[in-house]
């Protein structure tokens, strides 16, 4: 059983952010099967991973002009990355980023809609596009379809995470202790591959060990 204690030290977070995750994290762990310890540590890896730490709970989109055509070069043009990534003229058009880098992406409309900023990566493990948060709704009993900013509250936060996590078999593949491929399916590659290894480590050593 996840305690508040066990928790902590297995993420490495201070007190005030253990008061403030534990009971929405233990809770929805309970509600979604996430219920050994090497499901819960693989858990806590990834979603630590993707929240900095429980730190963070919506998407950072704060992109120079040079990391706009490095990363999304595919998505976005040169003359579009220039007109509003960030570089020496002016700040990052945050909303005008995310309108088109996930534009006509999982349910998201055409650039004008404004779907892709309207469901930007929010909660723990960073939901996004209109068809992930639709896929919740029900699980959640909160239309976060109509209100996306829902889960940037703890509770949301957290169990839109561990809803999807079982919707895409993840404890099945915790079972297996595959990071890797658990890395993927979230990430879509393998970015942070280093750091989610390193917290899974922690975490299993905290969890795995009693």
């Amino acid at each position: 059983m996840l305690t508040a204690s066990n928790f902590q030290k297995a993420t490495n977070v201070s007190n005030t952010l253990r008061d403030k995750w534990y009971p929405h994290i233990a809770a929805c762990m309970s509600a979604f099967q996430i219920s050994t310890p090497l499901r819960q540590a693989h858990f806590l890896a990834q979603t630590g991973h993707e929240s900095a730490g429980f730190q963070k709970v919506e998407e950072g989109l704060n992109y120079s002009e040079n990391a706009l055509t490095a990363m999304f070069g595919k998505r976005i043009t040169p003359e579009q990355a220039k007109a509003f990534g960030r570089n020496a003229l002016h700040p990052a058009n945050q909303k005008m980023i995310a309108s088109i880098i996930y534009a006509n992406r999982n349910g998201n409309g055409l650039v004008d809609s404004g779907d892709g900023y309207r469901y930007r990566g929010r909660g723990l493990i960073q939901i996004t596009g209109k068809d992930n948060y639709a896929a919740l709704v029900k699980q959640l009993g909160a239309d976060v379809v109509a209100d996306p900013d829902l889960i940037l509250g703890y509770r949301f936060a957290a169990l839109s995470a561990a809803a999807w996590w079982k919707n895409h078999g993840l404890n099945e593949i915790a079972d297996s202790d595959d990071v890797t491929r658990i890395t993927r399916i979230i990430n879509g590659g393998t970015f942070g591959l280093d750091d989610r290894k390193s917290r899974l480590i922690k975490a299993k050593g905290i969890l795995c060990s009693r």
